[in-house]
């Protein structure tokens, strides 16, 4: 493995480990995004793919907010549905539209013409040179998150052809094919343990499996469909990381709109379990128990606020949170029209707030 520079901020790895912090670690889903301006300035100039699969771009662009914002760790600049793409579905980036598939998923004999045996350093080879350029210009400064989609998000894009509000279609395979849904969501599973072992490898220090269609599921069909692939892969990852004898890192799971996944999952390989604005700090806590990290929550429209009301925002997530096994984000991605003056309000509050209460707690 490449030798990179030494950490200079741990925190949010210790958070995740549920070792004791002097301060709440916080990072932003899509922190390299649309709202910044410089992002806009590439995106002007290259396609979305482009950039993931330049990493020179893909570096650059993943950089970009920890020059603005005291950020405790970066996050790859990537997209889960690089997944499909290796496994042979063509997949665009429509302006105004979002993922679009060609040819989606129409029949379970269609899964068969899947590229299933994938080697994932040669497709996806560009993802992992992204990762080991940017923990080198990283400089030791924070950790370096890589993620995946988890099956079942994956599985209903390749099904839906793009994004849906309902999902009928994928969720019709769970009713109609079931044993040709679990067919997929294995290969899917596959590949997936192979390209987050590789992100480490490539020097990811921490891991996410984003789960962002977990609250079409409801619990009965989270439990068949959904649980089992997270488990696996959350398992799978270590052991075959162990067996290389590579250190394991703390990986979160983020089940989105699933408050009923949340108990599931406290004791399924995940050291963080990521909640959205939905579910409440107090009760999250409840249902993970006291051994997991919880990562979250505050609304993203809340960064619409007046910057004043942002701290009075920020503190009462920190109450409910508490200042202990826990990582500040959103409850899901920034949005695209969010003042970057508003994150930066929102980063500088965890920290001086939860330093704060931390030294209250000492005295």
């Amino acid at each position: 493995m490449t030798e990179f520079p030494p950490l200079k901020n741990d925190l949010i790895l210790r958070a995740a480990r549920g070792e004791k912090t002097d301060r709440v670690p916080v990072w932003v889903m899509r922190q390299a995004g649309r709202y910044l301006p410089e992002f806009r300035e590439v995106r002007k100039q290259h396609d979305f793919f482009e950039i993931c699969r330049t990493p020179e771009l893909a570096c650059e662009v993943t950089l970009q907010p920890l020059r603005r914002f005291e950020l405790d760790a970066a996050i790859i600049f990537s997209d889960i549905l690089v997944i499909p793409q290796a496994l042979g579905k063509q997949v665009e980036m429509v302006p105004g539209k979002g993922p679009s598939f060609p040819e989606p998923l129409r029949c379970p004999e269609d899964v068969e013409q899947l590229n299933k045996n994938v080697d994932v350093c040669v497709e996806l080879k560009y993802v992992f040179d992204a990762i080991t350029l940017t923990r080198k210009q990283l400089d030791g400064k924070v950790p370096l998150i890589g993620f995946a989609g988890a099956p079942w998000t994956i599985m209903s894009y390749m099904i839906e052809g793009g994004p849906s509000k309902t999902l009928s279609l994928a969720k019709g395979w769970l009713y109609k094919h079931p044993a040709a849904s679990h067919n997929l969501l294995q290969i899917i599973t596959n590949i997936t343990v192979k390209y987050l072992v590789e992100q480490v490898k490539a020097g990811a220090q921490m891991l996410q499996v984003f789960e962002s269609h977990c609250e079409f599921l409801g619990e009965k069909l989270f439990d068949e469909f959904s649980f089992p692939y997270l488990n696996q892969i959350a398992k799978s990852v270590k052991s075959q990381l162990s067996s290389q004898n590579i250190a394991a890192v703390p990986m979160v799971v983020f089940p989105k709109g699933g408050h009923f996944a949340i108990k599931s999952l406290y004791d399924s390989g995940y050291e963080v379990v990521g909640v959205d604005w939905t579910v409440s700090p107090t009760k999250a806590r409840v249902m993970a128990g006291a051994g997991v990290t919880l990562q979250g929550n505050l609304d993203p429209c809340a960064l619409y606020s007046a910057k004043d009301d942002i701290p009075t925002l920020v503190r009462d997530m920190l109450f409910e949170f508490g200042t202990q096994k826990y990582i500040a984000n959103l409850g899901h991605g920034i949005y695209p029209d969010v003042d970057p003056e508003n994150m930066k309000m929102f980063v500088d509050c965890v920290h001086s707030i939860s330093d704060e209460m931390n030294q209250r707690l000492n005295n």
